[in-house]
């Protein structure tokens, strides 16, 4: 994928608001297969569209990737064959299966604004639209299906249109912060209404916002605003213990770690692996799976 293409699909990333790391090689030592300039994008489910390295590299770009997404910070990544210890603003990966060279590649997680969804027409709405894109939210007025992606929904009706469609599409969708402006009781009115669990009706903010003495919309959205902010919602639940449970009793989930190299390695996304005394073994590379089944005596196994 030449430097358009990487150019061109960051641009469709971006605007269908899908996360990736964006990975550039500054930096390398031969022997290396990648050379600086190099480009790569990561996307979430661990997807690689272009290239900064030969297999061993790239799991470990995969992995540091992911971990990026999740913080939002970017990094230097430096990938070499030698121990090293870690550097102000820089990640080193002592990765012993590399032909001997050394690769520094730039991370940079690419992120989409949080999107919060206003429901109503309501002065709070306007002040809310206003105020939240000023703070650098996506902010989206919606009456209909709560769009994908949301982080925050506020429903801002008072009273008009189909509060509680709203908060129950909000609420069983995982939608991090469900807020409600409304009086406490009316709040409680709508929110006992709701024919859903009571757990998820527990998660409903109403009256919407901090209690900052607020009189006018414009405060009422400032604290509104400022409880989202506090909150730091994500726009999709992660995946629950009992999920994750099962991924690893069945040796799926989570890293495992490349008994020849020592390299970690993102087990769902791997197909390099095989059964050994009825376990999996994962690899990050062809060449350490071939060394292994040869002699898997030779690494403890």
């Amino acid at each position: 994928m030449g430097d358009a293409s990487i150019a061109e699909r960051s641009a469709q990333l971006r605007a269908s608001r899908v996360p990736y790391v964006h990975a550039r090689v500054v930096l390398a030592e031969r022997p290396t297969s990648s050379k600086p300039g190099d480009e790569a994008l990561v996307l979430g489910d661990g997807t690689i569209e272009g290239f900064v390295g030969g297999s061993c590299a790239a799991s470990t770009v995969r992995e540091t990737s992911l971990a990026l997404l999740a913080s939002g910070e970017s990094t230097l990544l430096r990938i070499t064959p030698d121990p090293q210890a870690d550097e102000p603003g820089k990640q080193v990966v002592h990765n012993a299966c590399l032909s001997g060279g050394t690769l520094e590649i730039f991370l940079q997680p690419a992120v989409p604004a949080t999107l919060v969804t206003v429901v109503g027409g309501s002065p709070i709405a306007d002040a809310l639209e206003a105020l939240g894109s000023a703070l650098g939210f996506e902010m989206v007025r919606s009456e209909g299906p709560v769009p994908p992606g949301s982080a925050a929904v506020v429903v801002a009706a008072h009273g008009h249109g189909d509060e509680e469609r709203v908060l129950t599409e909000a609420l069983t969708g995982g939608v991090g912060y469900v807020g409600l402006v409304a009086s406490p009781r009316r709040g409680s009115a709508v929110v006992g209404a709701l024919e859903i669990d009571a757990d998820l009706k527990a998660r409903v903010h109403t009256p919407a916002g901090f209690d900052i003495g607020a009189r006018t919309a414009p405060e009422v959205a400032l604290s509104i605003l400022a409880e989202i902010v506090s909150e730091r919602p994500r726009a999709a639940a992660p995946p629950s213990t009992a999920d994750r449970d099962t991924e690893v009793a069945h040796g799926l989930g989570g890293t495992g770690t490349d008994p020849v190299c020592g390299m970690s390695v993102v087990r769902e996304l791997s197909s390099l692996h095989l059964e050994h005394h009825g376990e999996l073994v994962w690899f990050c590379g062809s060449g350490c799976k071939k060394a292994f089944a040869a002699d898997p005596a030779s690494y403890g196994a």
